[in-house]
């Protein structure tokens, strides 16, 4: 996706390709407005998940569910995120409008904020100990990423025997299982 000439995109899409380029500086900005619309559902999926009443763990394994499965329902989520994943930041930010980098900003921490504000709520309970949980949210939001990349892919791959790769089927339920226990893990908690 991300080599795909604009003229392809536009042709898709069914407009012109001068009404991308009126609304958009560059293709990663393109990119990034497609994420950010996507982090506004999130953070209501996010936000209803950890409303509920229970412990910290219980809430943390539903913010972690919560997550899991808008991933798996929104591949191009998760596509267009790690897209624009692949390189620091800096180099991102040089491609888009000031403007567009706020609002990706503001939806990445409007979804980051709930774990790491349930994090901080854990520890003034006691009940785990975050040194940094600003940084541990940061953490989980791309482990979870990283991971459910495997939930879209299906497949893993094993060595047989010495130089002869096979693959074998991964399901999404389990990815989203692992997702979890590697959040609550992270967070010290244990399920």
């Amino acid at each position: 996706m991300q080599n795909a000439p604009i003229e392809e995109i536009a042709k898709t899409v069914g407009i012109a390709r001068g009404l991308i380029y009126r609304h958009f500086s560059s293709k990663e900005e393109l990119y990034v407005l497609t994420v950010t619309s996507y982090l506004e559902e999130l953070d209501g999926v996010l936000s209803a998940a950890i409303a509920t009443t229970g412990s910290p763990a219980s809430r943390l394994e539903q913010w972690a569910r919560a997550y899991a499965e808008f991933c798996c329902r929104y591949p191009a989520f998760l596509d267009c995120t790690l897209s624009l994943m692949r390189r620091p930041a800096t180099e991102l930010q040089a491609t888009i409008s000031d403007s567009v980098w706020l609002r990706l900003g503001q939806g990445m921490s409007l979804c980051i904020n709930h774990v790491s504000s349930l994090l901080r709520e854990a520890d003034h309970q006691g009940v785990l100990t975050v040194s940094d949980p600003d940084y541990t949210a940061n953490v989980l939001w791309t482990q979870m990423l990283g991971t459910m990349h495997l939930a879209r892919l299906r497949v893993g791959v094993r060595q047989t025997a010495p130089g002869i790769p096979a693959l074998f089927s991964v399901s999404p339920d389990r990815v989203v299982e692992t997702c979890i226990d590697n959040a609550l893990a992270t967070a010290g908690i244990k399920r």
